[in-house]
């Protein structure tokens, strides 16, 4: 009797096993996706962000889901990611969508509108003020879904071979210069060049282009900038911050299973700490070694900016009478800007205005 209810018991167990085994794989299926960056792999940072973001997503789901990226190049063009992820030839990409402001103006707000947001202001629009929602309505026209990752913060205004003296230095200038803002430079006469990192440096040392601007101090080192451009200016008033995405093609990304969705949000989050978090440390001491290469540091004269200023509000509002999508966008920024820029000033600025004044005092 005994032996009966044992091995009824054991067939029981084994019975629920053979069920439980399919149900969990059905529910944490294999899946395998590639990911085209639009970066060279000597940018620890922005590429090493994607690295980790595959292995992030890995960790969370048990190796199940896996994720290899690619560099720029070895897939698509790094200025091809976009179209490569919207056709489906991978089923994913990690870019920055200004890069696409050629198929709409729009893409802009996505990545940095000159004389926008800062790294803070910037994400917390995307996640709190709508403005991802409004840049996943412009993706969707091209069948693709966002999610905002890895930020490098404010950028530098670049590497010029000649110096910036006033606006009259502008005109007839060849410079490489990412997203919309060369618009604006265009507008005060300059000739923007929209070139890929790794492109930038045979471009300055063969004279193909008198500047370029590019991240800020650690990446602008690692491409070698300083050897074919000493006048390194600031502030890059086109990227208070610079903020990526990660982009999936529509279809695949509705094909995924909820919890391998929420692990990519998951995963691309933790992306945004890295990357941010590691060009703050970084970029302090590299701009160190590059004075000390004898990078001429410089800030754009007074004028210059006013002047590229005007010109950006001039084409904002044009664009916002014509581009519903820009019109949609611009409005929801400035708005978000008006409230956050006085708690800035009396909160953040206030307090490192004072840290500043203390470390030059003692």
């Amino acid at each position: 009797m005994e032996r009966r209810k044992f091995l009824t018991a054991g067939g029981l167990g084994l019975a629920a096993s053979a069920v439980a085994a399919p149900a969990i794989a059905q529910s944490m299926p294999e899946v395998r996706w590639r990911l085209a960056a639009s970066w060279p792999k000597a940018l620890d940072t922005l590429y090493g962000g994607c690295e980790y973001f595959c292995k992030r997503v890995a960790e969370i789901t048990d190796n199940r889901f896996q994720i290899q990226p690619f560099a720029a190049g070895e897939i698509v063009p790094g200025l091809q990611v976009l179209d490569a992820v919207s056709n489906g030839t991978v089923e994913m990409g990690n870019t920055a969508l200004y890069y696409y402001w050629g198929k709409n103006p729009a893409f802009t707000f996505g990545t940095a509108l000159p004389f926008g947001l800062n790294t803070r202001q910037q994400i917390s629009w995307l996640l709190w003020g709508g403005g991802q929602d409004l840049v996943n309505d412009l993706l969707k026209e091209h069948n693709v879904y966002g999610i905002p990752t890895g930020a490098t913060g404010a950028q530098m205004g670049g590497w010029f071979r000649k110096e910036i003296k006033s606006l009259d230095d502008v005109k007839g200038l060849k410079m490489r210069i990412g997203g919309f803002a060369g618009t604006i430079m265009a507008k005060l006469g300059a000739v923007p060049q929209q070139i890929a990192g790794g492109d930038i440096y045979p471009a300055l040392e063969k004279g193909t282009i008198d500047a370029a601007e590019w991240v800020g101090p650690y990446d602008d080192e690692k491409l070698g900038f300083v050897k074919v451009a000493k006048y390194y200016y600031y502030p890059g008033w086109w990227e208070g911050t610079s903020q990526g995405h990660n982009v999936f093609n529509l279809d695949k990304w509705n094909a995924l299973p909820k919890h391998y969705q929420a692990a990519v949000d998951a995963a691309s989050r933790d992306t945004y700490t890295w990357v941010t978090g590691k060009y703050d440390a970084l970029n302090a001491p590299a701009l160190k070694r590059l004075l000390v290469s004898g990078a001429i540091l410089k800030a754009f004269p007074q004028e210059v900016l006013e002047a590229c200023y005007g010109a950006a509000n001039e084409i904002y509002a044009d664009l916002s009478k014509s581009n519903p999508h820009f019109g949609k966008m611009y409005a929801s920024l400035t708005a978000f800007r008006g409230e956050a820029l006085p708690w800035f000033q009396v909160a953040e600025l206030s307090f490192d205005s004072f840290m500043m004044r203390m470390r030059i005092k003692t």
